[in-house]
């Protein structure tokens, strides 16, 4: 199976500070070096303009978002001006209180996995969890991945990408660290506070197949006629995609293969 097994406990975040560790404090950031940050933001704002996806980006050394993109989906009816001022405090305001103290411990658990990396391949990882954000009585669960974009001179991140999608989960949780080029991944176990090796999932041809297909709309008897196989063969495909990715639907296993890069 595709996920590791998780069995979750929450408990309440307390500060704003909990972000922040002291094992990945930046100390001197020049001017200089944050002229040079414009570049990125500018980069940030093209892509964010082809996307649904919200994009933002942390400072480690100013602890605050840097770039916050207009897309709506993380905003919650704010501005993205508005998300910059309001930084980590958004989560505090936005985030479910049972669901504050899972991103504490991501954070703590994530910056200890990643201390431990050698600094020369640090760049190439990626962590990813699902978390509820609400507005009054409405929630929705969205994925939020991060990585690395600048190093300090230490090793520590100075600047760090995030991207917010919807999740195409049901529950919180699902914390993932991947490194770009490799098929197996590590899940935190919430419940043993610990990393755990898992094996990735490679899609047959066949499976792209008809996922992409599927992508486009058509029907499984268009699929099994374009494949030139048996509709009863598409149907086994498409229940063991369902099964290897642990998901019911084609649009739950689109979002999964599109978030995972497996098409």
């Amino acid at each position: 199976m595709y996920f590791c097994g998780l069995n979750v406990i929450y408990y309440k975040m307390t500060s704003v500070n909990d972000f922040f560790i002291s094992s990945n404090s930046v100390f001197s950031i020049s001017e200089e070096e944050y002229k040079k940050a414009d570049t990125v933001i500018k980069t940030f704002e093209a892509i964010s303009r082809m996307t649904y996806q919200s994009l933002y980006i942390i400072d480690y050394f100013k602890k605050n978002f840097l770039f916050v993109s207009e897309n709506p989906l993380f905003l919650r009816g704010y501005s993205s001006e508005e998300i910059k001022k309001l930084g980590y405090l958004f989560y505090i305001n936005h985030v479910p209180e049972k669901e504050q103290s899972m991103l504490t411990e991501i954070n703590k658990s994530g910056f200890k996995f990643f201390h431990e990396i050698p600094v020369d391949e640090r760049l190439l990882y990626t962590i990813s969890y699902d978390f509820h954000t609400q507005k009054g009585k409405k929630e929705i669960l969205i994925n939020h991945k991060l990585t690395p974009i600048t190093l300090d001179k230490e090793g520590k991140i100075w600047l760090a990408a995030c991207m917010v999608s919807l999740s195409s989960h049901n529950s919180a949780g699902h914390i993932e660290m991947r490194k770009a080029g490799q098929k197996n991944y590590w899940t935190y176990l919430l419940e043993q506070h610990k990393w755990q090796e898992c094996e990735g999932i490679t899609l047959s041809n066949k499976e792209k197949d008809i996922l992409t297909l599927s992508a486009q709309g058509y029907t499984m008897n268009e699929i099994a006629d374009k494949l030139c196989i048996a509709i009863d063969t598409v149907k086994y495909y498409k229940r063991r995609i369902f099964e290897r990715m642990e998901v019911k639907n084609i649009t739950e296993a689109l979002s999964f293969a599109t978030n995972y890069k497996l098409l």
